[in-house]
């Protein structure tokens, strides 16, 4: 039991909210990209595929970062509580559990098509290079974006084996929905990255970050409403989208960076915006 309770905590699969934005770009790709006047249990397939996928990766990306960031966690309030910084398990046995997660997430990608397996072997490089992007520039969040929308162009060449500008757009637009909200989390730890020489967007636009937020959101609900112009007036697609934009205003007005909690309740409100979207591009495809 101790040892579930310590694999738990290592996947953060007590913490939903980090696969689900995993989660949300590869479903808004999938709809966008599927016909629904086809096998629906097609999509309901490949949706529950991306799911797995993403709750299995996520929770090896979790294990990898922590051991790569051992040293540091153990000097941050936040952080230092976790199993391998706080000495519970050994990074040999963590590593194990990489390997593990890893192996599963590949016997799922061999589901999909040849273009699809080489953009998700492609994804397994960006993975694993995250946890080192704080400590070289200050835009590690940019490269989170990168890394954690990657699902949308690997649903959409699992439906159409190709790709097109308009899942690119869709893509880069995710990229700073990204950006922003993890520049909300970031906010958790500035003090402690700042002390133990770490980078975020957070320290880099520490005085101005609900300005830089606000810039990041209105360019993803830009790229949005471009992509969707068309639908805009359907009663359906206009209430989700008008759901969508509301979550991240709200993220803005409520955001102080003073309350540590309040942050974390943000951050987390995302996993609201993501569904709307999803729900919003399936009315589109219907």
């Amino acid at each position: 039991m101790q040892h579930l309770k310590i694999f738990i905590e290592l996947t953060r699969l007590n913490k939903p909210i980090g696969f689900m934005l995993l989660f949300w770009p590869c479903s808004w790709g999938l709809a966008y990209a599927y016909s629904f006047n086809q096998d629906l249990n097609i999509f309901l397939y490949y949706l529950m595929l991306f799911f797995l996928g993403s709750l299995l990766m996520r929770s090896a990306g979790c294990i990898f970062n922590d051991i790569v960031d051992k040293d540091f966690d153990i000097k941050v309030k936040r952080t230092k509580t976790r199993p391998i910084p706080a000495g519970r398990i050994t990074v040999k046995h963590s590593l194990v559990y990489v390997l593990i997660l890893c192996i599963l997430s590949f016997l799922i990608l061999l589901q999909f098509n040849l273009f699809t397996i080489l953009l998700g072997i492609s994804s397994m490089v960006l993975a694993f290079s995250y946890p080192f992007m704080k400590r070289i520039t200050y835009w590690p969040q940019l490269f989170l974006g990168i890394t954690f929308n990657w699902g949308i162009i690997m649903a959409w060449s699992a439906i159409n084996n190709n790709l097109t500008s308009e899942i690119m757009i869709l893509y880069i637009a995710a990229i700073f929905w990204t950006l922003g909200y993890d520049t909300i989390y970031g906010a958790q730890d500035m003090s402690d990255d700042e002390i133990i020489g770490l980078k975020s967007t957070s320290i880099k636009f520490k005085k101005n970050i609900r300005l830089f937020v606000s810039i990041t959101y209105l360019i993803f609900i830009t790229l949005i409403i471009y992509l969707f112009k068309d639908f805009i007036g359907a009663n359906i697609f206009t209430f989700f989208l008008t759901m969508f934009i509301f979550t991240l205003f709200f993220q803005l007005l409520k955001f102080k960076k003073q309350k540590l909690e309040n942050c974390l309740k943000l951050f987390k409100l995302n996993n609201l915006t993501g569904l709307l979207l999803f729900l919003g591009i399936y009315t589109t495809s219907i």
